[in-house]
């Protein structure tokens, strides 16, 4: 089974999703895509590490999600990837799409386009179960800045791609979870 929890900055979304993967019976491996850039991810990445069950797998993969899934996925495995947000942003920023955002010119950027197109791929085959964490970020002004459009535009487009392969889709707002699919 395959889910997808999206809602806003600090809206209970990873909370929920790690509960979901400690009532799940299944042993847990944690997917991090985050990387320790600053002090202030640093202490996020802590504050997340000090939550998680000492006796959870942990997987820290910034671009090869999709490889990362078919390694440890399968039946008897829960895994929770926490958080596509931050994964769209580390391929953005490793391929040329945030430059070329940045100067102005029409997006071509073969690692973003190939590793979102894997991870839709591989989803549908998984075994085990999948918890995905993004967050919801189009509910806001359209930004001025080219970057910051190109982030809010790919990342909803990449949650409505993951949201048609998972079987549940639940929304968080306020740590109150909704269920949409």
């Amino acid at each position: 089974m395959r889910e997808l929890i999206i809602g806003g900055a600090r809206s209970g979304k990873s909370l929920l999703a790690e509960r979901r993967a400690s009532a799940s019976g299944l042993r847990v491996v944690y997917v991090a895509t985050a990387q320790a850039l600053d002090g202030e991810m640093s202490r996020r990445i802590e504050h997340h590490r000090a939550r998680r069950c000492a006796d959870w797998g942990l997987v820290e993969e910034s671009l090869d999600l999709a490889g990362a899934l078919r390694r440890h996925a399968a039946p008897g495995v829960c895994l929770l990837v926490d958080c596509l947000t931050l994964w769209l942003s580390n391929l953005l920023f490793a391929g040329d799409a945030a430059h070329q955002a940045e100067a102005g010119e029409a997006i071509s950027c073969r690692l973003f386009d190939d590793a979102t197109q894997d991870l839709i791929d591989t989803l549908p085959q998984l075994p085990g179960q999948i918890i995905l964490v993004s967050n919801e970020v189009g509910w806001g002004i359209v930004p001025m800045a080219a970057l910051s459009r190109l982030f809010a535009d790919e990342q909803g487009r990449l949650n409505q791609r993951v949201a048609t392969q998972c079987e549940r889709v639940t929304l968080v707002v306020a740590g109150l979870p909704l269920a949409l699919r």
